[in-house]
């Protein structure tokens, strides 16, 4: 009996592009400029295309993903999400699974995009169907000085946002002046998470969230540097502060390392960061059993990977906490229609597969053959981030 072919992966495709942020983004590993991505078509033997899309701040993505990853998927079926996985991470990554996770994602986005065009059905249905209508998504406050973040903050809990996250971890006194200044600004009904991007050590961290306390945090992110899961669960044991996880929380193992640790009150979960969709459901599944809220981390998704996003939070039973959200920062996107994330609240498609359009001419608009400026401070030339920095 002769296999079907009509998933059958027949032609990879991989553009890189960058888009200009509204805003320019300052935070403890340097200023960023705008989001850098990686755009794939999947063409199967049928016709159909497939679209996914990853986070592309290291040199190292684009060659894992053209190089290597495309080559084995020719001939396989798109269907196989989990076969395609383990043969890439057999191709001796293994070893290195952080060096290709961030390829794998936009491979196995698109793969889900065929599954589901196939299907005639929108991702939220291939799996499980919607928990949720809707999705909730934070205000990112973005740079600049307290008043002008106090001031914003203000802004987005006026326009109905009862959630906002700020980026803190750039000196001792700035950090409680920050939480202090946000917390007046928008009353005591909303929100606030605080991400410190591992630049705490932990003597730091104690005394900054005894400090803060009064401000009733939602949670601070990542105080520590990301191996340091002793040090978070010490941490934990000494503050009434929700501790979250995103940057030890890379890959499926990781999350399970968490939870064995006792590190963490919530993760933030990133299919980029995971190896695709599959591995991501999977790490919810483990939080889930350990009865552990869940959030998805904003690497500035594009309309691709916002898709997938909503598709994922609707689906997924613990991910109970509004997901971070920097669209409204991204001057433009590629997709044929762009999301509102004006308010409070988003929903994903409904159409087949991802539910989104590439337009070809968006992606030919803002194609780059560099990542610019992903880290480090062109202003501040010898100046570099040290985690943890104080």
């Amino acid at each position: 009996m002769k296999e079907n072919t009509v998933t059958t992966i027949i032609g990879v495709t991989c553009r890189k592009v960058f888009i200009p942020f509204k805003q320019e983004v300052h935070w403890t590993g340097g200023t960023r400029p705008g989001t850098t991505r990686l755009v794939v078509e999947i063409e199967t033997e049928s016709g159909i295309i497939g679209l996914g899309e990853t986070i592309c701040l290291l040199e190292f993505i684009e060659p894992v993903l053209a190089k290597t990853i495309a080559p084995l998927l020719i001939g396989e079926d798109a269907c196989n999400v989990e076969k395609i996985y383990r043969k890439i991470e057999g191709a001796g990554y293994y070893h290195h699974k952080r060096a290709m996770v961030m390829a794998l994602t936009a491979i196995e986005m698109a793969c889900w995009d065929i599954i589901g065009k196939n299907a005639n059905m929108p991702l939220y249905n291939l799996w499980g169907g919607k928990y949720r209508q809707k999705v909730g998504i934070v205000a990112y406050l973005q740079s600049g000085s307290i008043d002008h973040i106090a001031k914003e903050a203000a802004e987005h809990a006026e326009r109905g946002f009862d959630t906002v996250k700020l980026k803190i971890g750039e000196g001792e006194k700035n950090d409680v002046e920050l939480v202090r200044a946000v917390r007046e600004a928008v009353g005591p009904d909303i929100k606030i998470r605080a991400d410190v991007n591992g630049g705490w050590t932990i003597g730091t961290a104690k005394r900054q969230l005894k400090k803060m306390e009064p401000y009733d945090l939602e949670y601070i992110e990542q105080p520590l540097p990301l191996e340091d899961l002793a040090g978070h669960a010490l941490l934990r044991q000494s503050t009434s502060v929700p501790i979250a996880l995103d940057e030890s929380a890379y890959v499926l193992q990781d999350v399970h390392e968490i939870i064995r640790n006792e590190a963490a009150d919530m993760i933030l979960l990133d299919p980029h960061e995971a190896g695709g969709l599959t591995q991501a459901r999977k790490q919810a599944a483990l939080c889930e059993a350990a009865g552990m809220p869940v959030t998805l981390h904003s690497g500035a998704e594009l309309g691709i990977s916002l898709s997938a996003y909503l598709h994922f939070a609707v689906s997924v039973q613990n991910l109970s906490l509004s997901i971070d959200c920097q669209y409204h920062n991204i001057s433009d996107d590629i997709i044929s229609e762009p999301f509102d994330v004006d308010g409070p609240f988003a929903e994903p498609p409904s159409s087949p597969g991802l539910g989104v359009e590439l337009v070809q001419s968006q992606v030919e608009r803002y194609e780059s053959k560099i990542i610019p400026n992903p880290y480090m401070d062109p202003a501040r030339p010898d100046w570099f981030t040290v985690k943890p920095g104080y």
